[in-house]
């Protein structure tokens, strides 16, 4: 295994004679009685009603996830609405990404880009996603076309920034070792720049991707016929707290799956990324 400082490139993994103690160092299993724990205090709290009728119990949760599978709601099937919610968070994450990380990257190496855009990014920064649903409304109607607005609207700052901060924060020692060389400001850009910007430009992928299921949430639960925060909704209409919590679960569950797959799209774009011992 090689480390370096408190890095580690490749690691290989040693058979160990089976013990108790390292049973309970293994982290799968730590990862597996959290869960365990998490379902009981969920089972406890919901069985003897100690937020009275509004918490289901996990196997309702499932029962009732069950029969969206077979039984449709509003006209869809549970994968209908995970779907919708999905695309929806497709469209508008491919949108806001595609423009937002070159632009930070210009805003990054050009200061007259960063000169004409950062004034108004900063001024429209600081507001949050979720106050654009009323006057996305009245621009776009209650149609698929507001609800990707909002979702491109709070996905593009956190992708913006970290494309522009993936830039000003590579090490300056970096370029001089290509000007060294003999490279020019090509080069530097080619080979520096934008490898060494991959990690934080994906990990604002990372928190663009969490911030849109929220914004789509938001989203459907004013306006929508389709997805799972009108799946949501619904449940709070017909007091069926099943289906609430049954929405909120595949919510998290869908929104780890999108977030798995960029992170495997990093590890394929950033091979040499290196992991951190302990995290």
């Amino acid at each position: 295994m090689d480390v370096i400082a408190n890095e580690v490139q490749a690691v290989v993994k040693e058979k160990r004679p089976f013990t108790v103690l390292g049973l309970l160092k293994n982290r799968w299993f730590l990862y597996g009685v959290s869960l365990v724990f998490f379902f009981f205090i969920w089972d406890f709290v919901a069985a003897t009603r100690i937020l009275g009728s509004s918490l289901a119990r996990p196997h309702e949760v499932l029962i009732q996830l069950g029969q969206m599978m077979v039984d449709p709601l509003a006209g869809k099937s549970l994968l209908g609405h995970i779907w919708a919610s999905t695309q929806r968070i497709l469209i508008g994450f491919v949108i806001a990404s595609l423009v937002a990380v070159p632009l930070g990257l210009m805003m990054a190496l050009n200061p007259y880009i960063n000169a004409v855009v950062k004034p108004v990014f900063d001024l429209l920064k600081p507001m949050p996603p979720i106050a654009w649903i009323s006057i996305s409304i009245l621009w776009f109607g209650i149609g698929e076309a507001s609800k990707v607005f909002i979702i491109i609207i709070g996905t593009f700052v956190p992708c913006l920034l970290n494309s522009y901060n993936g830039v000003r924060l590579i090490e300056p020692e970096l370029y001089d070792v290509v000007r060294m060389l003999g490279g020019n400001r090509r080069q530097e850009i080619i080979q520096v720049c934008f490898p060494a910007s991959f990690p934080a430009i994906f990990a604002g992928l990372q928190i663009s991707l969490s911030i849109a299921w929220t914004c789509v949430l938001a989203a459907e639960l004013v306006s929508a016929r389709s997805g799972l925060g009108f799946v949501i909704i619904l449940g709070m209409n017909l007091s069926r707290p099943a289906l609430i919590v049954g929405g909120m679960v595949v919510i998290a569950v869908v929104a780890w799956a999108t977030t798995l797959l960029v992170t495997l799209l990093e590890k394929f774009a950033c091979p040499w990324k290196r992991e951190i011992v302990g995290l």
